[in-house]
């Protein structure tokens, strides 16, 4: 796979992160487990890939020009990269986000020069819900476009480069891989470029208590980025062949794992994923190969308290 140390710009270093062994966290005889670690894209985390996607897909076809503004709601990460590329671009940022986002995430994305909307944590049905105000918004500023990675197929499609590079990079010897559920776009697009590959190749979703994708009721959830009270339409679950649910207290236990005995400092949703590949792991009959996508670091949660942190 080729090793890129020099760009014209950041988007050039965007992908090809690297895999690293969670034999540390996850020992199972026969089981091999690695992270995929897309904090180590340039702006923090594994939405770097779409952001770069989506915008190169508008300028192509003509909904975003010179000076134009990008609006998008994000509950962090999609919105960090948007406004670091609105930044290199020259294109006014908004991002609309919920309250729960932590406040790391709010600072980065207004470093980058982004404007930053914070909405109450209400029902989609509600007007202030912070998707609801980014539409608004978008359709009332002149030349604004909004990347919309809820319904944006681009999402997924960019994503596909992350099964290519996990085939590669395995040797192509992956079995399994598992992956947060948030807009659906990495699992789905990892999944549909490794199902070409190989159909055996199972994806296992993530998603936290509280959010429906695997059926259950709605309620309330601490961990950012993954998990829905519906399910938008770039996540299509056809692509996924089972899901784990993880508690709030789980995943942040085991990211705190993954810190202090790993030296990996992750998301909660991170936390969430390598707790249900240890739990894939203990079912698995040897030789597997699990790996585990580790989408953004846990720097960007370290001001909330470890009862409702991260993601």
């Amino acid at each position: 796979m080729r090793t890129l140390t020099r760009g014209d710009d950041l988007c050039d270093l965007v992908g090809n992160t690297p895999l690293v062994s969670l034999r540390k966290l996850i020992d199972v005889p026969g089981v091999e487990v690695y992270g995929k670690v897309e904090y180590l894209n340039p702006g923090g985390s594994v939405k770097d890939r779409i952001a770069v996607a989506m915008l190169d897909d508008a300028e192509r076809r003509g909904l975003l020009r010179p000076g134009g503004t990008v609006v998008e709601p994000s509950s962090g990460n999609t919105g960090t990269s948007l406004a670091m590329l609105c930044a290199l671009r020259g294109y006014r940022c908004i991002i609309t986000t919920p309250e729960k986002t932590s406040q790391e995430k709010v600072a980065t994305m207004r470093a980058y020069g982004a404007e930053v909307l914070v909405s109450p944590n209400v029902g989609v049905d509600d007007e202030r819900h912070y998707t609801r105000v980014a539409a608004d918004l978008a359709a009332r500023t002149p030349g604004a476009y909004m990347p919309d990675q809820y319904s944006n197929p681009v999402n997924a499609l960019a994503c596909e480069a992350i099964g290519e590079e996990i085939w590669t990079q395995t040797n192509a010897a992956v079995t399994h891989v598992v992956a947060g559920l948030g807009t659906g776009g990495t699992a789905c697009g990892t999944a549909n470029a490794l199902k070409r590959r190989d159909a055996r190749i199972a994806v296992v979703g993530v998603e936290p208590e509280g959010s429906v994708y695997g059926g259950g009721e709605p309620r309330p959830f601490a961990i950012e980025g993954i998990g829905r009270h519906y399910v938008p339409k770039s996540l299509d679950l056809c692509a996924i062949d089972t899901i784990e649910t993880v508690a709030d207290a789980d995943a942040f236990a085991t990211a705190r794992r993954a810190a202090h005995e790993a030296g990996l400092l992750v998301g909660g949703s991170s936390g969430a994923a390598i707790a249900a590949a240890e739990r894939l792991a203990g079912r698995l009959a040897p030789p597997a190969l699990i790996v585990v996508i580790l989408p953004d670091s846990g720097r960007s949660y370290l001001s909330k308290r470890p009862s409702t942190s991260s993601g």
